[in-house]
């Protein structure tokens, strides 16, 4: 196990499945976003990997809590109501999740491809956006969002940095750290 796994791990309460790569760090040097691999083996270790809908995973304990509170105020409901009402918006939430569908499929390598051909689920592999979802003028979930904001900027996480600021840790009260250092320090 990596630095960047073993800390991101702590961080999720568990191993890591599927972690392709650290896509940010906070200010601190610690994992806030990561990247999945396509398919990720099943959670219990029987049977063929399959597709995981979410790219980006928001590892970030602090950002997590508070895009949790987020999530919990109605925001979804609020962000879909504007995609309705607001052709721009839909057209960017659509965008959105459209490049991170084109990112897992070009990630996808030719077993996996093949492996979701043979199970049927190759639409779900090359076509669902942000968190999986399949109507890409849904927002299905904020934290899916945000990690890929912070990974590749979107929409939605612009909303979430305007209206509601979501902040890294200060510095005197970094959660990590009782984690052990940031990998770049290890």
């Amino acid at each position: 196990m990596t630095s960047d796994e073993r800390i991101v791990a702590k961080q999720i309460g568990r191993p890591p499945r599927g972690m392709a790569r650290v896509e940010a760090r906070c200010a601190f040097g610690y994992p806030t976003v990561v990247s999945v691999d396509p398919l990720v083996a099943h959670r219990k270790g029987r049977g063929a990997a399959e597709p995981f809908p979410t790219r980006f995973w928001l590892t970030c304990p602090v950002l997590v809590e508070q895009v949790s509170r987020i999530e919990a105020s109605g925001l979804i409901d609020a962000l879909e109501g504007d995609a309705r009402e607001d052709p721009a918006f839909a057209a960017r939430l659509a965008g959105d999740h459209a490049r991170c569908a084109a990112e897992r499929w070009e990630a996808a390598d030719a077993d996996a491809r093949e492996t979701a051909a043979r199970r049927r689920l190759l639409p779900v592999l090359r076509d669902s956006g942000i968190g999986g979802v399949r109507d890409h003028r849904t927002v299905k979930c904020l934290h899916a969002q945000y990690a890929h904001h912070l990974a590749r900027g979107n929409a939605v996480g612009e909303i979430l940095d305007v209206r509601h600021a979501p902040q890294e840790c200060s510095d005197d009260a970094v959660r990590c750290r009782a984690f052990g250092p940031p990998p770049e320090e290890v």
